[in-house]
């Protein structure tokens, strides 16, 4: 489907609502099955200025992303070593303000996700939060450590995150508008 020149994939499912969404920089939208391609434009009319300002930040930051210089091996070495150091010891703290447990800690480089919490207790966080404000790092483990409370993200899980941390959702957010260019320093 095309919007004055500008293309936009449709993806239909037994959804039961419209949603627009920017997925790699282009407009994507969920609809449900049985609406007309009418209502669809009738509804992106509707979103017209969500989607011009989205689409406009999404574009500055894609032009930032490949400005963004990659991290070399040396680099990568380095930022893993002091992960090492600092995800252990912030992630003692925070689990003795939650009252919590947890197993493991794994360090990785991930293109796609911040942290995570097994059944089992096992924390995983990226290293390259390290390169983001401290307050964002702790916000990853505050949330990953909440889930030994709570294993999903239920109104009682973020009132534990923001008992603990209280501007959990300032630093969630500046994860979420700049998080795309931290993993931009990975290589390919």
């Amino acid at each position: 489907m095309n919007l004055e020149g500008l293309p936009i994939e449709v993806i239909r499912s037994r959804r039961r609502t419209l949603c627009l969404e920017i997925r790699d920089g282009r407009p994507l939208v969920r609809a449900p099955l049985r609406v007309s391609e009418a209502e669809i434009r009738r509804f992106l009319e509707q979103k017209r200025s969500w989607l011009e300002s989205h689409l406009a930040r999404a574009k500055v930051r894609e032009e930032i992303k490949r400005s963004v210089p990659v991290l070399t091996e040396a680099e990568q070495r380095i930022l893993l070593r002091q992960a090492r150091e600092v995800f252990p010891e912030r992630t003692a703290h925070f689990a003795a303000l939650l009252g919590v447990t947890y197993g493991r800690i794994t360090l990785r480089m991930q293109h796609t996700r911040w942290g995570s919490c097994s059944a089992k207790g096992n924390l995983n966080f990226n290293c390259l939060l390290l390169l983001a404000p401290p307050q964002v790092l702790d916000s990853v483990v505050v949330h990953e450590l909440c889930h030994r409370k709570h294993m999903d993200h239920s109104p009682a899980f973020y009132a534990e995150i923001l008992r603990v941390f209280p501007d959990y959702r300032h630093w969630d957010h500046w994860l979420k508008e700049n998080g795309p260019l931290l993993l931009a320093r990975l290589p390919g």
